[in-house]
């Protein structure tokens, strides 16, 4: 064994140093927990856009006395999409480069400083069932034979403000003669800890309803033109009613979205993938024939500190709602009365 470590070592094979990335606000950074392919989760290290990433890096030599030629040392900020199935190309959106040393040799353990100031970070880190989008430093000591390298992953969030425009969203599920249902949602676009408050008014029902929910479905795609997946995932589902509805009768509804593993909506991320959020209304009569209605919605994060007054105006938006709400269907109530 001996023999064969002298010829790894005079060949340049097997790690002489360690390398360890140290963030300089480690010690009070947020973590967020994120998904990892095999589907655990793990605490990251949370940036958003626009922040500075600064830290150091550690190289320890193994073996104390014994010098560590090398052809630079770099560190490397890079935001990267990766496709499951196309995993021999990584598509690069940030790249940033940081040399810490020139091509020299180490006599001892050493410490370099580095800094990537006002990093631009534009899409949230994303698992899904096909693509991955992470952020890394990469820290390398460049050698004739074999590199040495060390990645450590941090989790970026995109925050956004209250969007000036949310209208409403109302439709209709109609079988001609047999079934007229109108339902309405507070509005189209929802932070991730936000309530969907709507109701669903039965104008007309000749057929025997037994089973009524709202589901939310989460749609990944991934690649262009032929080469096009889809993976539709549902995420939560909402029992609305459990029996047969009658003519004029009006079911409120309040999902609480704080409970799901939601992301915000993607569209067309760098052109390689794109999540988008669906409500998916779904009626089964007593013939277990299934009717479907589906409307798009848009999920967004929002701060926990920016824009606080915004969250109160949301939550006050809600309760108009729900008063003008109580108002349509009393007069609704009264005129079919009539």
């Amino acid at each position: 064994m001996r023999k064969i470590f002298l010829y790894m070592s005079f060949f340049g094979f097997g790690q002489t140093a360690e390398i360890d990335i140290v963030l300089n606000d480690g010690e009070t950074r947020k973590k967020a927990e994120h998904k990892t392919e095999d589907g655990k989760k793990d605490k990251y290290f949370l940036f958003y856009d626009g922040e500075t990433v600064s830290g150091k890096v550690n190289v320890t030599l193994k073996t104390p006395g014994k010098r560590l030629e090398h052809y630079g040392i770099k560190i490397e900020f890079v935001g990267q999409i990766d496709l499951y199935y196309d995993r021999g190309n990584h598509h690069e959106f940030v790249s940033l480069v940081k040399d810490l040393a020139r091509p020299g040799e180490l006599s001892q353990s050493q410490t370099f400083d580095f800094e990537f100031t006002h990093v631009e970070k534009p899409y949230e880190s994303y698992t899904g069932q096909n693509v991955k989008l992470r952020y890394f430093l990469r820290a390398t000591i460049s050698r004739r034979l074999n590199d040495i390298s060390k990645e450590m992953d941090i989790v970026v969030q995109t925050l956004c403000s209250y969007p000036e425009l949310n209208s409403s969203i109302k439709m209709e599920v109609g079988i001609e003669d047999c079934l007229h249902i109108e339902f309405e949602y507070n509005k189209s676009k929802y932070h991730l800890r936000d309530v969907i408050v709507g109701k669903i008014y039965f104008l007309l029902v000749r057929i025997k309803i037994k089973h009524m929910e709202i589901d939310i479905i989460k749609r990944e795609t991934t690649g262009t033109g032929p080469s096009v997946y889809h993976e539709n995932d549902t995420i939560a589902k909402y029992e609305i009613m459990d029996g047969a509805p009658v003519k004029g009768e009006s079911i409120p509804i309040r999902l609480f979205l704080a409970g799901y593993e939601l992301t915000p909506t993607m569209r067309d991320i760098n052109k390689k993938f794109s999540v988008r959020y669906y409500l998916n209304l779904v009626l089964i009569d007593e013939e277990e024939r299934r009717y479907f209605k589906q409307q798009e919605i848009t999920l967004w994060r929002k701060g926990d500190i920016v824009r606080r007054s915004m969250s109160q105006q949301a939550s006050i938006a809600a309760q108009r709602f729900e008063g003008s709400n109580s108002e349509t269907a009393s007069a609704q109530a009264k005129e079919e009365s009539n």
